[in-house]
């Protein structure tokens, strides 16, 4: 079947692509969000620590970095579908498995190992070809598939707690793990590969500062990641990415319990995590549009600003309100940048290779994600308190605020 051009057809099929990804979006970081959820279940049934457990993600680190490299070329040379239906069987069948666990190998070959491949085969894909749907709306269609991770935030965490609450959290692990499953593969059959004229012309930026700058390859066939590493646009890019990726993961792990600890019930700490994805739902419709408006720039300078700023503030939350004003805050900043992942890396380098170049990117960045949740359970083991992680967070942040604003955008 033959797709019609927007000239000769009032239907577009990018917006199918679009509300694909949006449900995709929502099952996979709904699955990632809830994991927090399951800490203290884990610690009162096997007396594990928080830095032990944590390291089940950490693990995953490690192994996002070949995976998502290779989940960029398989993006490229097979296409989204193909990538995002892996991406669905290795998490469900992570989830079923999570289930069953009984010792601590488990946790790290079920967690670490099989449900961290699924999550590899997923962003990437995503961040693909979306932007191969839509030239002049690309920010705004970003925007709403990213509303789905929002949603997904909204919805899991409080479902996982009900289901550990009212079943046990092996019950939890089973449907949240089957029912992801199912909708991830049977959304991914909707995806499909654009028509050429939805692809805009668009060229690589060279860094005329550098001298060793080179120009991204025109072709898949040419990537080369040796040329990507020579070139200072790249690594000011993986300075944004990688300790936005720990902020993120430390966040993921440890806010739930960190809330349980300074009184709050476990329904309420999982709220938190709804917070975020509302707040974040709000910030990508928004920036979205504006980043289209009025450039990518000062959009990501603001959200990391903020990013900054939530976590100075998490230092002196004690009680409920101020910590639902940290998960605003940290949700509508998290949120601006996630939306932006694609757009930002397109400004750069243009679409040719992205998937490839996305890949690279995200596979240097998960050293960030690996450390994040490990750094942050070690520092609580020994001091008792989250007060110095969170100060590396806001640290980080700033990090990654000074390298936005090196970056050759609009």
């Amino acid at each position: 079947m033959i797709l019609k051009s927007r000239k000769t057809s009032a239907f577009y099929y990018g917006y199918i692509v679009v509300i694909a990804a949006f449900i995709i979006a929502a099952a996979v970081e709904g699955l990632l969000f809830s994991f927090g959820v399951f800490l203290n279940p884990l610690l009162n049934e096997f007396g594990w620590t928080r830095a032990v457990i944590s390291g089940s993600m950490s693990l995953g680190g490690v192994i996002r970095v070949p995976m998502t490299m290779l989940s960029g070329r398989l993006t490229d040379k097979l296409g989204s579908k193909v990538t995002l239906t892996a991406c669905g069987f290795f998490l469900g069948v992570g989830y079923l498995l999570m289930s069953q666990i009984n010792s601590l190998w488990q946790l790290y070959l079920f967690y670490g190992g099989i449900i961290t491949l699924g999550m590899s085969f997923y962003w990437v894909p995503l961040i693909s070809i979306v932007p191969r749907w839509f030239a002049k709306k690309r920010g705004l269609m970003m925007g709403i598939v990213a509303c789905g991770i929002g949603v997904g935030q909204l919805l899991y965490p409080p479902i996982a707690d009900w289901l550990v609450y009212s079943y046990s959290w092996r019950t939890s692990y089973l449907i949240t793990g089957g029912v992801s499953m199912a909708v991830i593969i049977l959304c991914a059959q909707f995806i499909r590969k654009a028509p050429e004229q939805s692809l805009p012309k668009m060229t690589p930026k060279k860094d005329v500062n550098s001298q060793n700058a080179h120009d991204v390859p025109s072709t898949v066939s040419d990537f080369s990641i040796l040329r990507l590493l020579r070139n200072r646009q790249f690594w000011k890019l993986c300075a944004v990415f990688l300790p936005w990726m720990y902020c993120l993961s430390t966040v993921i792990v440890h806010i739930v319990i960190h809330a349980i600890g300074v009184g709050m019930s476990s329904a309420g700490a999982a709220t938190i995590i709804s917070i975020i994805g509302i707040a974040g739902i709000i910030a990508r419709l928004v920036f979205g549009r504006l980043a289209d408006t009025v450039g990518i720039k000062p959009v990501l300078a603001f959200s990391f600003t903020l990013f900054s700023c939530a976590f100075f503030l998490l230092l002196f939350a004690a009680g409920t309100a101020m910590l639902y004003l940290f998960a605003v805050m940290f949700g509508i900043a998290y949120a601006i940048f996630e939306l932006l992942h694609s757009a930002t890396i397109a400004e750069v380098f243009g679409l040719n290779s992205l998937g490839s170049i996305a890949g690279v990117i995200f596979a240097i960045s998960w050293f960030g994600f690996l450390l994040g949740p490990l750094v942050t359970g070690h520092i609580f083991d020994i001091t008792g308190s989250y007060q110095l992680a969170f100060i590396i967070c806001a640290g980080m942040s700033f990090c990654s605020l000074i390298a936005i604003l090196r970056l050759r955008l609009t």
